[in-house]
């Protein structure tokens, strides 16, 4: 699997300098693109990405949320609600598309069921783009090491009921479906991530973003492994695939 690791002094600059020029790239290929993104640290990429998008593209870009907690949006731990709530998403500045994951009083198994029919029918079963986050034991989305991330026939997404993260009711797109993205960049800050970064940099298979192909990881972190380059402040001319 491919896999490159930059060292950024502003991790969240760096991502979305590197996201900006791929979607709009795509959106002038297909006429719009289809970007999946968590919660946490790919928050302020998001924003930045909405802000510094050529007029029209995020107007016509299709966004999905890769994971969320089942709380209601106005609820702190809410992925969603925290984007907005910090204002990286303006609900006066919509994208074409987004699909909420969870909606207020919804049950997760519902849920779950909704966002796999959309992303089936207005996603058409694949993603162009993921921005993730990493959390210390190596998760990405809700995704954990020791749990059972590759499995036959994982719907687009799936319902977890039991996570070893609080809350423990959430929705996530499954690894399949992460996996339809030929490109993603994920960000992670700081000393608490140096060992889940160095597993992924040698592609722990017990971690689900081995899994991917194409990911290109922004961190504040040096001594990675072999393929990190330096980006010094959140610039340069790299692509992702």
């Amino acid at each position: 699997m491919a896999r490159t690791f930059l060292r950024a002094a502003d991790p969240a600059a760096a991502a979305a300098e590197l996201l900006v020029p791929l979607l709009e790239r795509i959106d002038r290929e297909r006429g719009r693109a289809r970007l999946a993104v968590t919660g946490g640290s790919a928050v302020a990429p998001l924003g930045l990405v909405r802000r510094r998008l050529a007029a029209g593209v995020w107007g016509r870009l299709q966004l999905t949320w890769i994971d969320e907690r089942c709380v209601p949006f106005g609820d702190p731990e809410s992925n969603r609600g925290i984007a907005y709530r910090t204002g990286h998403l303006d609900p006066s500045d919509p994208p074409g598309l987004e699909l909420p994951l969870f909606l207020d009083g919804e049950q997760p198994e519902a849920a779950a069921a909704r966002v796999a029919a959309q992303l089936g029918g207005a996603f058409q079963g694949r993603l162009d783009v993921l921005l993730l986050g990493l959390g210390e034991d190596g998760h990405i989305a809700s995704l954990f090491p020791g749990k059972p991330f590759r499995r036959p026939g994982d719907p687009l997404a799936f319902a977890v009921l039991d996570s070893p993260k609080p809350p423990p009711r959430r929705i996530t797109l499954s690894l399949a479906a992460l996996a339809t993205a030929p490109g993603s960049v994920l960000v992670a800050f700081g000393e608490g991530k140096r060992d889940a970064l160095a597993r992924l940099a040698q592609g722990d298979p017990a971690l689900p973003g081995s899994a991917l192909d194409g990911l290109t990881v922004v961190s504040d972190l040096a001594g990675l492994g072999a393929k990190q380059a330096d980006q010094p402040g959140g610039g340069g001319d790299r692509r992702l695939p």
